[in-house]
């Protein structure tokens, strides 16, 4: 028997609608448009110039324009893209002919999304285009910046309305090379001038850390993570000192005594022979000088070991738990451990004036900085603005430039000026020489040192008001 196979995609045609069959008809006919419509949004090949930025924090050791304010305009704030979005791992500034959102993979890096723009990030006449990558806050972020570079890659780039791949990118990949900042230290190592706190990893921690090792109190390698070592660590410096201060952060007056403690770190003991009545006249006006500072001796300073003196090592070392009454072996004479605890006691003293007067120093500093009097940006010829006006009035109030002609313009007589100052203060040897007649970070730590001092010694003689 013969049985008639008619093909099913026959048999269910004869039955749609018409309209139905319209439709495909059109659905046909427009398939080719459409599928030449996708063409536009898929990924492009393109070469970038890639760099990295950073968002600067107050209280950074160090900055590549020289100053806080400075590289918040190099950065454009550094706190939110261009399109608001807050800043975050995966960001990137692209020229204005991307739109936000745009996706950008770059091989070996990762990918990230297009939020913010910036002033030299532009399409480039030999056909690169210039990114740049948001690589973190602070020091570390700058050490990020500057390790990365310069780079030229090819990558791929997904418009925005096309498929887009997922942001992929993490900071560890980029290596915080914190030797990389040491050639923008403006400050030196002075620890007033930064602020560190738990969790931060920086030069400044290092600088902390190395601080407290040369001292004594920290004896591990540097890592420029200030962690739970670092924390034990200023603990027990603040201890030794009699500090009542935080140990999750570097406070005032902690990095005041740091400061102070490392400048008395070689520092000869007061009394470096035993004294008892066979002791030379010297070694013991050493020890009545020594125990009057420290306010246990009132009487003369004539080199004569008597009762008055053998009283006042007596009150000493009862008050250092040393001895306890005066028949006891070594009471009232200095020997070998009353020898040491004088030297501490002594030093611990002589630090805390001097960590006084390096406070009075920092706070005249920072109103210096309120007030705009300081400079804070590295500075070459060709700048201009109210910072070179400041520059010129500095190098005017030392004799170095022609106050009449203060202009904020760094031209050739400011560089020149600059220059001269440089050779008196043996910043430079000679014009050839490295940083000649430009403001780099030993030329401004120079000028800020002086306007420091100068105010200094106002205050200390007319008043903060003379300020």
């Amino acid at each position: 028997m013969h049985i008639k196979r008619t093909p099913l995609y026959r048999t269910h045609a004869a039955r749609l609608p018409r309209h139905l069959k319209m439709i495909i008809a059109f659905l046909a006919l427009a398939a080719p448009v459409m599928a030449v419509g996708v063409s536009k949004d898929l990924p492009h090949e393109q070469e970038f110039i890639l760099t990295a930025y950073y968002s600067p924090l107050p209280g950074q050791c160090c900055y590549v324009k020289g100053g806080y304010r400075a590289d918040k305009v190099l950065n454009g704030e550094g706190m939110r893209g261009a399109d608001g979005t807050k800043v975050y791992p995966g960001m990137i500034a692209a020229p204005s002919t991307y739109a936000f959102g745009t996706v950008v993979a770059l091989p070996g890096i990762g990918r990230f999304t297009v939020h913010d723009r910036g002033g030299a990030i532009t399409e480039l006449a030999g056909g690169a285009h210039r990114l740049d990558i948001w690589v973190g806050y602070g020091e570390e972020g700058l050490a990020r910046a500057l390790a990365f570079g310069v780079r030229r890659v090819r990558g791929m780039v997904y418009d925005t309305g096309g498929f887009q791949p997922k942001e992929r990118f993490s900071l560890d990949s980029f290596p915080a090379v914190l030797d990389r900042l040491e050639p923008f230290l403006v400050r030196g190592q002075d620890l007033l001038a930064v602020s560190v706190k738990a969790g931060d990893r920086g030069l400044s921690v290092e600088m902390l850390q190395r601080s407290l090792s040369k001292l004594g109190f920290f004896d591990h390698p540097l890592t420029g993570l200030f962690g739970s070592v670092t924390q034990e660590s200023l603990a027990r410096f603040n201890t030794a000192f009699g500090l009542q201060e935080s140990s999750d952060q570097l406070s005032e007056r902690s990095a005041a005594f740091l400061a102070a403690a490392l400048r008395r770190a070689d520092a000869d003991p007061p009394v470096a022979k035993n004294v008892d009545s066979t002791a030379k006249a010297s070694v013991i006006r050493t020890a009545q000088r020594t125990l009057r500072f420290l306010g246990y001796y009132t009487g003369r300073t004539n080199g004569v070991y008597d009762a008055t003196l053998a009283d006042a090592i007596l009150k000493f070392q009862q008050s250092r738990q040393l001895v306890g009454t005066a028949q006891d072996p070594g009471a009232g004479r200095i020997g070998p451990l009353t020898r040491g605890t004088l030297k501490s006691q002594w030093n611990q003293r002589l630090v805390a004036d001097l960590a006084d007067r390096l406070l009075i120093l920092h706070r005249v500093e920072v109103l210096l900085d309120q007030r705009g009097k300081n400079l804070d940006q590295f500075l070459s010829e060709g700048d201009g603005g109210a910072q070179v006006s400041l520059l010129q009035r500095l190098l005017a109030d030392r004799g170095y430039f022609p106050a009449e002609k203060v202009n904020g313009h760094f031209g050739p007589q400011t560089r020149e000026a600059v220059l001269q100052y440089q050779i008196d203060r043996q910043l430079v040897a000679a014009e050839g020489g490295t940083g000649a007649g430009t403001v780099g970070p030993q030329t401004l730590r120079s000028l800020r040192a002086e306007e420091q001092q100068e105010a200094y010694l106002l205050v200390r003689s007319e008043g903060w008001r003379a300020l």
